[in-house]
């Protein structure tokens, strides 16, 4: 049970990388007020099983992604290195979540309302322990 907990944070952060470097082009005051305002007001959603599994299929390998490539940003020796992996990574992980069946804002959706929903989290680790 701890090493799912580690895995959707993982997965979770990940995300986090997602969202941020699609924001990235954004003013970045406008994008934390919005993105605040998302966290604070997402409403819980019903998704389907079938989304949950998607999710908990595509949290797995993006965590796996999501160290791979917290080791190579470390390891970037500049700004431009550490963009160039971003970007990359950023590039996998939307692979990885389309080739699912989501879409992004679906799969960040679903991460975000189990971060608010330990019951739906519990369902999620249960299809991703199956």
């Amino acid at each position: 049970m701890q090493r799912m907990t580690a895995l959707f944070s993982a997965a979770l952060l990940a995300t986090g990388l997602m969202t941020a470097t699609a924001h990235a082009q954004q003013d970045q005051e406008s994008t934390e007020d919005s993105m605040s305002t998302q966290q604070e007001s997402a409403p819980a959603q019903d998704f389907s099983d079938e989304e949950l599994e998607q999710f908990a299929e595509a949290s797995q390998e993006i965590a796996t992604i999501s160290q791979e490539y917290t080791e190579r940003l470390q390891e970037a020796d500049d700004e431009s290195a550490q963009e160039e992996v971003r970007t990359e990574a950023n590039d996998r992980m939307i692979e990885v979540v389309e080739d699912s069946g989501l879409d992004v804002d679906t799969f960040n959706e679903i991460g975000q309302t189990i971060q608010q929903d330990p019951e739906m989290m519990e369902r999620v680790q249960e299809m991703a322990e199956s």
